[in-house]
């Protein structure tokens, strides 16, 4: 039988459909140039983006000795009115909601009221075998509530994977998934992922958290909300709108992929194989940036590995190393953020932000939160398959950054500000770092966040689980 959750409560019975306009059709270029003039700004007054050919004469920087321009980080634990934070029942009532404000009037946008149900049908159930160990395979879609806007439907796909043989509730962690890793769940027989290093390959392998003992599950957030500014009518985001235009302030495709991930967790509490206490969020590069905004608006997530999320995600937007908010603002970008974020590739640089993403990253705090990265070489992310685009040493600076809060909350946070060697894992506290060496892909350091998550996650009969699959 399905199942039912609600997010909001429900809206106002909707208009006959008669009288409801058919969804507006615009291109990403057309929706940014009607946001910039709403923001009353000019095609000219926006920053030529750094290009990632290093030839360019326009080339980002790469040259660590020049990216410290904006040096003075907001404070993450000094009030507007100038007030210290020194317990943490300040943080939670007063603190936090001010930094969750700037997040929203800024960068990614405010989510609409009365947000709709999602009722979870169980396509398909079945039992598998995957690379020896026994599995459960749940298939599963999530329909959306349409009736307030009928002519858009949207759906969540949503695969889980649970040892047929444990001994009770599992933990589980749970991917965002590129399109190439959907697809790639979705093969029989199932796919064995290719080494560390092989281009292209951006995915996890849920196998090694099945090895343990846990769930592993893979979520599609492009069913619910296309990933460009063509798609902002449509969607869970044109749903909201009834298929009109985003405002300024409305939520962008990061807030909203976080809301799936949410859904997708109403789901996994409902389902007797989960231990739902105890679910993680993974996910690369956008949706690395997606990980970091779910946890902070859904504290029912347990631990998180963001991987090479860069700008937008765990990197400063201070540090001008690589990617920056000009880029962001592009045609091709900017629907992951508000309409006001445009500024900030305009006439507004980082030091006008309010806020800084050392600060997403303290909104996870006390929970875990593991950070990855590839190597840095060359321009990293066009030219030679390096990671350096997405600014490694940036996001490590975010979470030395983000360490304060952490441990005012009674956690440990990074334990160093020294940035380590490429290789070295960075793992006693409850904030974790890893760079590896084959450029930007999850893969290589899935192994060393797997160890960390086990600090974190319990496995009812994993030895059992682990023997069977050796």
């Amino acid at each position: 039988m399905p199942l039912t959750f609600f997010a909001q409560s429900k809206a106002p019975c909707p208009p006959p459909p008669a009288s409801r306009p058919a969804p507006v059709k615009l291109t990403a270029e057309q929706d940014r140039a009607r946001m910039l003039e709403l923001l009353g700004l000019r095609e000219d007054q926006m920053r030529r983006p750094p290009a990632t050919d290093p030839k360019s004469p326009n080339a980002a920087n790469y040259d660590e000795a020049k990216a410290n321009v904006y040096p003075n980080l907001p404070d993450a634990l000094k009030m507007k009115n100038g007030q210290s934070v020194t317990t943490a029942d300040r943080w939670w009532k007063q603190r936090r909601p001010e930094i969750v404000a700037d997040y929203e009037r800024e960068i990614l946008g405010r989510a609409p009221e009365n947000l709709p149900q999602v009722t979870w049908e169980v396509v398909s159930e079945k039992p598998e075998n995957w690379r020896g160990i026994d599995v459960i395979t749940k298939r599963l879609v999530g329909h959306v509530d349409n009736s307030s806007y009928p002519q858009i439907t949207v759906n969540i796909d949503l695969i889980l994977y649970t040892p047929a043989h444990s001994g009770g509730p599992v933990p589980v962690l749970m991917e965002m998934a590129f399109a190439r890793d959907w697809e790639r769940a979705l093969a029989r027989p199932f796919v064995v992922p290719p080494p560390p290093g092989t281009p292209g390959h951006w995915g996890v392998d849920g196998y090694e958290a099945l090895k343990r003992g846990w769930g592993f599950a893979v979520l599609n957030p492009v069913s619910f909300q296309s990933d460009d500014g063509d798609g902002l009518t449509q969607g869970i985001i044109g749903l909201m709108n009834k298929g009109q235009p985003r405002g300024l302030n409305d939520w962008g495709t990061l807030r909203a992929w976080a809301w799936g991930a949410s859904r997708a967790l109403d789901y996994l509490g409902s389902d007797a194989a989960v231990n739902a206490k105890e679910v993680g969020l993974v996910g690369h590069s956008r949706f690395g940036k997606a990980v970091l905004v779910t946890m902070a608006y859904d504290p029912r997530f347990a631990i998180a590995y963001s991987s090479s999320s860069g700008e937008g995600g765990a990197k400063l937007y201070r540090h001008i190393y690589g990617e920056q908010m000009s880029n962001l603002a592009s045609a091709s970008l900017y629907h992951w953020f508000c309409g006001n974020f445009l500024r900030y590739g305009g006439p507004l640089t980082p030091a006008d932000l309010p806020v800084d993403n050392h600060e997403l990253i303290a909104l996870s705090a006390p929970r875990p939160v593991f950070i990855g990265g590839g190597s840095n070489d060359g321009d990293g992310y066009a030219i030679q398959g390096g990671d350096a685009w997405a600014d490694p040493k940036g996001m490590f600076l975010a979470e030395v950054a983000a360490t304060p809060v952490y441990k005012l909350l009674g956690g440990n946070g990074l334990g160093t500000a020294e940035f380590p060697a490429v290789g070295t894992t960075i793992a006693n506290g409850d904030l974790a770092w890893r760079q590896h060496q084959f450029g930007h892909t999850p893969a290589p350091n899935w192994p060393a966040f797997l160890d960390f998550a086990a600090k974190y996650l319990h496995t009812p009969a994993g030895e059992k689980v682990l023997a069977q699959a050796q």
